[in-house]
């Protein structure tokens, strides 16, 4: 197993992550038999960071289980999230948290998130709640030890939110289909830059980059030399980014925790030569023959003067050709619309300043009216209409 140092606190953390929210369920249940070994086998190869969140069901509750009956509580850090947008007054920062700590079974957690806070305004308004101090209280109390949020939006947004705090690391989604949306590239140098430990979700696109690949594309790895899986190829180009910490993995089979253990352990930033990294070029080109609008994620267009995310707008209307149209609208209502500050393609005025800045000569304000048709249906805006609900409870 490889480490790499959080400068923030000088924890060496392991680069392979255990992600705990998709453990095998049975009607519902998730067998715990079954992620204990798993988790077993993971902490017995080097593993020593776990990743949770309290709205993922069970998760918590299974993992305290785990470290407690196996002894191993002081081997590991615990990172798990707060559901701020559920929060409405300050009291119920404890009433989450208590119960957090009673479903881990553990006094302190080592990694804290503020679960899938995607812009600063919403950090905004749990200071307005008494995050602040809160926060201070329980980093003096040794109850939060690193303070951080997960983030689902796009880069001049992720920017804004790493300056708006003092934090101590932060969590975004980054795969090699995603190296110019969400964060992307530039959001995770940037973090980087400012001192900040950066943990790594959706390595494979849930799933997408390791079974759901077209053929074109799987016959790129195909004649690779050496041969290796996708999954191989795909958790190898971002550990070859020395700005990432800890790559998370939702693993749920014995094999898997020994493949991606196995890849963790040899690879190393800068590792890969220039015709391996020639090669994620064909491999995307192949994925995204069917894409729709050739937007690179640069960001030249924004900031839109309607608060339009351009560049997100696009890269999950592409998905939704290439990753399958469920995901995608369900990343789309995320990304753009269950938020403080909305961010979707239906804010659009067409006052044109955006396609002045496009170096690539995008017809904009077409193209989102595409987006709008695609995803603003009718059932997206019942989902819009209750989305101030959903945010509050």
């Amino acid at each position: 197993m490889q480490y790499r140092t959080d400068p923030r606190s000088g924890n060496q953390l392991s680069v392979l992550g255990y992600g705990c929210m998709r453990f095998t369920r049975k009607n519902g249940v998730i067998n715990q038999d079954k992620a204990n070994m798993e988790m077993a086998l993971a902490l017995e190869r080097g593993v020593n960071y776990f990743d949770t969140a309290y709205l993922y069901p069970g998760s918590e509750e299974c993992l305290g289980r785990f470290l407690q009956e196996h002894g191993c509580r002081d081997q590991v850090f615990i990172a798990t999230k707060l559901p701020q947008y559920r929060l409405t007054k300050a009291e119920q920062f404890d009433i989450f948290f208590n119960e957090e700590l009673k479903r881990l079974r553990t006094d302190h957690i080592d990694y804290y998130l503020m679960h899938m806070l995607n812009d600063a305004q919403s950090w905004q308004r749990l200071c307005a709640l008494g995050a602040l101090k809160w926060v201070q209280e329980k980093k003096q109390s040794g109850q939060i030890r690193q303070i951080g949020f997960s983030f689902h939006g796009g880069t001049e947004q992720f920017k804004a939110l790493v300056d708006a705090y003092d934090w101590d690391f932060c969590q975004i989604q980054f795969n090699y289909m995603d190296e110019h949306s969400q964060a992307g590239i530039e959001g995770l140098r940037y973090a980087h830059e400012k001192g900040l430990p950066v943990v790594i979700m959706e390595p494979l696109r849930g799933g997408k980059l390791a079974g759901g690949l077209p053929k074109a594309a799987l016959s790129v790895f195909e004649q690779a030399q050496p041969q290796r899986s996708p999954v191989d190829w795909a958790l190898r180009w971002i550990w070859d980014h020395p700005e990432v910490t800890v790559v998370l993995s939702g693993m749920n089979d014995l094999s898997q925790v020994e493949e991606n253990c196995r890849i963790a352990g040899e690879s190393l930033p800068g590792q890969l030569n220039a015709s391996e990294l020639e090669m994620y070029a064909r491999v995307l080109e192949a994925v995204r023959a069917n894409t729709h609008v050739s937007c690179t994620g640069c960001g030249y267009c924004q900031p839109c003067p309607r608060g339009v995310d351009i560049p997100t707008c696009f890269a999950l209307y592409n998905g939704s050709y290439t990753d399958g149209y469920v995901n995608s609208l369900r990343e789309y209502f995320m990304c753009t619309t269950l938020r403080k500050v909305r961010s979707n393609a239906g804010l659009c005025i067409k006052c044109g300043k955006c396609e002045q800045h496009c170096p690539q000569h995008i017809d904009i304000r077409n193209e989102l009216q595409h987006v709008k048709r695609r995803f603003e249906h009718p059932l997206y805006k019942i989902g819009a209409a209750a989305a101030p609900l959903i945010m509050r409870y």
